[in-house]
């Protein structure tokens, strides 16, 4: 295998994705992996960078589209793009990542509460007798 190049089933356990999810990812033009002639799939270390970005985007809700949008900016700016619009663009990403996160705070700190309550009704339950008390 050429240097600095890993297989699907390496990218895979690196990132925490299944092998399926980063097929699709090719399938909707995020990712384009080199081929051996054998037809086995090569990501570079960019292509690792690129998946690790979709796969924090995702639990956020962001779209394939917004995906393809944000890896575009990235790729430009990475190419050294001096478009001003793209700096404008990465800060809408920003502002739309920190907006989600807060949100997503706001949920996990209900979903705890909401655990809190449910172990407090268990230990103040009245106290009934089981199968396993009866024998």
């Amino acid at each position: 295998m050429p240097e600095g190049l890993a297989q699907i089933g390496e990218v895979a356990e690196r990132l925490g994705l299944s092998l399926r999810t980063i097929r699709h990812y090719e399938e909707v033009g995020l990712i384009v992996p080199a081929r051996t002639q054998g037809g086995f799939r090569l990501y570079s270390e960019q292509d690792v960078q690129r998946l690790a970005l979709i796969r924090r985007m995702k639990p956020l809700g962001f779209t394939l589209e917004e995906m393809r949008d944000l890896l575009e900016i990235t790729d430009r700016l990475a190419r050294d793009d001096d478009e001003p619009g793209l700096l404008a663009r990465l800060q809408l990403f920003e502002r739309a990542v920190a907006e989600r996160a807060d949100k997503l705070r706001e949920q996990l700190a209900m979903a705890r509460e909401f655990a809190e309550q449910l172990r407090r009704q268990r230990l103040n339950a009245p106290k009934r007798a089981t199968l396993h008390d009866v024998r």
